[in-house]
């Protein structure tokens, strides 16, 4: 499902934004509205779901897991009700990334929320995890290590006040690490050794480039970590902050217990102490491992990343646009010709919108980016390009975007030439695969039309569609002088024949 609406100013005083958090070991919903530029929190839900306990050897999800997600989901439903949906947005995290049967449950959530569920990559969890976290800490100037362990995967992002410059997600989480090293919740020495040993082989692969780089201060985010920070407070191994000493305290404390229904922290919520020893596990293993003396606590994570992400999009601060342009600096994409197919994409587009129904925001964005970045893969080979350009978008760490707005631009891509991709669009969202196809159709004409890529301005286009139907007409003559362009529409209509759509030239 798209979103329909699209805003083309800033959010307004009083403007209503909500973000749905769909994590490993809890989900979360904040509300919030916008006041003066900032946020203010109205609401937040939040319930302990262990998606990730639900994932078998084979990275399936139970039946039992799926429901407990989708009935919390149900009660975010009901809350959310009176909201617009373009002022929400869902992202799923690391158990829906390593899922197989991810599509699965995304459908059934999708239905529940009226909006798309986005399964984000690591690298932009840790990126809406720091925005989050940069928006609750003072401004300082300075690097900030900041660290969030999570149900299945924790974050490292090194950044300078809103901006990141290392990011990195680790295959390690409570949950993850509660099932396999502390089965039944039963606590043991060799558990919790194991765990550490497990926790510092996953810290080989960053330690060098984290402590490299360096930071002035460390902030740790999250249910797991603000679970150490409340226990050591409460038991007075450190004040508001965790140090290497009160760590090492609280790991002797835990190892004296046999069973995590043992831990009695009053300060620490039931449910997080389940996965308490395997959070201070990992904690323990980052702190040796990256040399951490401290660790300050911000109550503001992924979710609230996500509200801060949507409300600069809003003001048309799309960190996606800024994506675009550093892959085209990248991959050193002839920016005068890729803004001419933008350009005609998009007069194209102007005339087929209405008929086709591509008026989602997402529509028009898509066919802009697509058209930018259509070129990237000539770094690679001339041979295939579009392949490679596909593959690029496909595989990379994309900030700002989603798993689904990726296999999207990629498939527009790797549209943009020869036969018709009829494989990879199957593998597209049922419901954007027309849109998606019909804005490949469009691509594929600006490309042809700057083939030779003229400095000449293209005449008067006037494109009328009609479901299947596309009649494409230039002034009188003009195709007679453009024989090359001619030929190219020509094979055109071919290739639009073999999947059901007819073009008319004249």
């Amino acid at each position: 499902m798209l979103v329909d609406e699209a805003t083309t100013t800033a959010p307004q005083n009083g403007e209503i934004l909500a973000a749905i958090d769909i994590g490993s070991n809890s989900f979360h919903l904040v509300i919030a509205r916008v006041f003066e530029g900032e946020l203010k929190t109205l609401d937040v839900m939040s319930e302990k779901v262990q998606l990730a306990a639900g994932l078998d050897d084979n990275k399936l999800l139970s039946e039992e897991s799926q429901q407990r997600g989708l009935d919390c989901l149900s009660r975010f439903a009901q809350r959310l009700s009176d909201i617009p949906r373009r002022a929400i947005r869902a992202v799923a995290t690391n158990a829906l990334r390593e899922a197989q049967n991810r599509d699965e449950f995304a459908a059934k959530a999708e239905r529940l929320l009226g909006l798309p569920l986005q399964i984000v990559s690591g690298h932009e969890e840790a990126r809406l995890i720091y925005l989050g976290v940069s928006h609750t800490q003072a401004d300082d100037t300075g690097q900030r290590l900041v660290v969030d362990i999570g149900g299945g995967s924790t974050e490292f992002i090194i950044g300078e006040r809103f901006e990141t410059r290392l990011l990195e997600s680790l295959q390690m989480g409570c949950v993850s690490f509660s099932e396999e090293f502390f089965p039944q919740g039963n606590i043991t020495k060799q558990g919790f050794n194991q765990a550490y040993t497990a926790a510092m082989q996953e810290l080989l692969s960053i330690r060098r480039n984290y402590r490299r780089l360096g930071w002035d201060s460390c902030v740790g985010s999250s249910g797991t970590i603000k679970a150490v920070n409340q226990a050591c407070t409460e038991m007075g191994y450190s004040q508001n902050r965790i140090t290497r000493d009160a760590l090492n305290q609280l790991e002797q404390d835990l190892l004296r217990l046999k069973h995590v229904q043992d831990i009695q922290y009053n300060n620490v919520k039931p449910e997080r102490r389940a996965v308490l020893p395997a959070g201070v596990a990992i904690l323990r293993a980052v702190f040796d491992s990256l040399d951490i003396r401290e660790m300050a606590f911000s109550d503001g994570a992924l979710r609230e990343g996500v509200l801060y992400d949507m409300a600069g999009r809003l003001r048309h601060e799309d960190v996606r646009e800024r994506t675009i342009r550093a892959l085209m600096k990248r991959y050193q994409v002839d920016m005068r010709h890729a803004s001419n197919i933008e350009a005609t994409a998009l007069i194209l587009f102007a005339q087929a919108r209405d008929t086709w129904q591509l008026t989602a925001s997402e529509m028009h964005d898509m066919l802009c980016w697509s058209a930018r970045t259509h070129e990237i893969g000539l770094t690679i080979s001339h041979n295939r390009f579009h392949r490679h350009s596909a593959y690029l978008l496909q595989h990379s760490d994309l900030a700002g975007f989603s798993h689904p707005e990726q296999q999207m631009l990629a498939f527009l891509v790797r549209s943009h030439r020869r036969k018709l991709p009829k494989e990879e669009l199957k593998l597209l969202p049922n419901e954007v695969q027309t849109p998606c196809l019909q804005l490949a159709l469009l691509l594929r004409l600006a490309v042809i039309l700057h083939r030779s890529r003229s400095k000449a301005r293209l005449p008067a286009l006037r494109l009328q569609v009609e479901e299947q139907k596309l009649h494409l007409t230039f002034p009188p003559g003009w195709l007679k002088h453009h024989p090359l362009t001619q030929a190219d529409l020509e094979e055109e209509i071919e290739h639009l024949r073999q999947i059901d759509y007819k073009l008319k030239v004249d």
